[in-house]
């Protein structure tokens, strides 16, 4: 199992040098046109197919979200032995996170509570209270040199104790190595951030290069939590701040999206989609219920893909919770190193702004283009073990065939 929790925790930094350098039934619950529906259930079905040709195993579903101008449709493709999903099954959307991390954070901002040129090591405005705690598990090299908006966009150096190894864990990460020994184990972010201030460890000097960092976020997650705990006048989380102000029912667009914190919280509700490693072709390993308290503020998120779009389509038109000037500082605000990477957004040509997320054999991503109008979700249910990055291929394989089977631009050349 160690080896298999490896590939999960490498996928994530293997995931955005990927980006960088490129950057079976049927249920369309949405009445559209019969024969553009019958272009994406193709393009569907020819991507899973030669998937499952290339690496010789059942891949169990690949799915499509798409709204255009003219309307939405959605797509799922199932392999032999396994049921299509529907635009309302509820899946792990993983890294995708970080978007709704980022959007807390910058509506945090607009309403004056934060400023991201802040330092970490700031007061929270109109407080006495740092942004984060003042103690020696917080003291991580270069402390007082990073500011709220390095850690949104992965430049402040901070070391990834989720993705690579920490010493005196074998060689593995912190989170895989407590994870395998007590699966419900409730992490903390004092006790991540901890293993950078007892090893020293960074990846460089803050503001300096760009480094994929689910540590980081994890940073952010407990500074939301303080400014809203501040604010609120009683202890909350970053995920009181989500439910009540990004996707819950006083939101500005009302979602369905969960984001648990605690250890016990690992159940998602009915109908939901599990994740899947496809070992041997008679073996295939399936991840439904999972304990998320590891990835507070990076990657514990879960919703439906018909949820996913509304989101990713009126954040980034600015008919969500950020003004048009806001959502024009958080998808241009590059990272230092990485051109493609903003505030907890990244951009993807002929896709758009948004994000992806791999988590314990789910892969998706989300993308608003607009210079289209044209806002997707692809969910691939599977990772493909030991080549990873096969997959991932596929999911952007299937964003890009589908757009251009309803005549908008594809994958770029090269």
């Amino acid at each position: 199992m160690s080896t298999l929790k490896s590939h999960s925790n490498l996928l994530s930094a293997f995931i955005m040098a990927f980006l960088v350098l490129t950057i079976g039934c049927k249920k369309n619950d949405v009445p559209q046109a019969d024969a553009t529906q019958e272009k994406i259930d193709a393009v569907v079905d020819s991507v899973r197919l030669a998937l499952e040709t290339e690496i010789g195993k059942i891949v169990p579903t690949l799915n499509v979200f798409i709204q255009t101008p003219e309307g939405s449709w959605f797509s799922s493709s199932a392999g032999e032995g396994y049921q299509p999903i529907t635009a309302d099954t509820y899946f792990r959307f993983a890294s995708n996170t970080k978007t709704f991390t980022s959007t807390s954070i910058l509506n945090m901002q607009e309403d004056g509570w934060l400023n991201i040129d802040d330092l970490i090591t700031d007061t929270i405005p109109g407080s006495s209270l740092p942004y984060v705690p003042a103690s020696e598990a917080w003291n991580i090299p270069y402390k007082g040199e990073i500011t709220i908006k390095m850690l949104l966009q992965h430049s402040a150096g901070v070391y990834d104790v989720d993705n690579d190894s920490v010493p005196g864990y074998n060689g593995e990460s912190f989170t895989e190595y407590i994870s395998k020994s007590d699966p419900e184990h409730q992490f903390t972010a004092e006790e991540m951030v901890e293993q950078d201030a007892l090893h020293q460890l960074s990846y460089f000097a803050p503001g300096t290069n760009h480094h994929y960092s689910n540590t980081g976020f994890v940073m952010l997650s407990e500074i939301a939590g303080r400014v809203y705990s501040f604010h609120s006048g009683s202890q909350k989380h970053l995920t009181d701040y989500l439910h009540d102000k990004i996707t819950g029912p006083t939101a500005t667009v009302p979602i369905d999206a969960h984001f648990p914190y605690l250890a016990t919280d690992t159940e998602m509700p009915e109908p939901y989609s599990c994740g899947h490693f496809l070992m041997e072709p008679d073996n295939t390993l399936a991840f439904c219920d999972y304990n998320m308290s590891g990835q507070i503020g990076e990657g514990n998120g879960y919703a439906t893909m018909r949820d996913l779009n509304t989101f990713i389509r009126t954040l980034i038109k600015g008919e969500n919770v950020l003004t048009a000037g806001t959502v024009q500082q958080m998808t241009t605000s590059w990272s230092p190193g990485n051109n493609a990477y903003a505030l907890g957004c990244l951009y993807t040509p002929n896709l758009g702004y948004g994000h992806n997320g791999a988590r314990i054999g789910n892969l998706s991503i989300m993308v608003y283009d607009p210079e289209t109008d044209v806002s997707m979700i692809v969910y691939l249910s599977a990772w493909e073990i030991p080549d990873v990055m096969v997959t991932l291929i596929a999911i952007y394989n299937t964003a890009y065939a589908t757009r251009a089977a309803l005549g908008y631009p594809g994958k770029p050349e090269k």
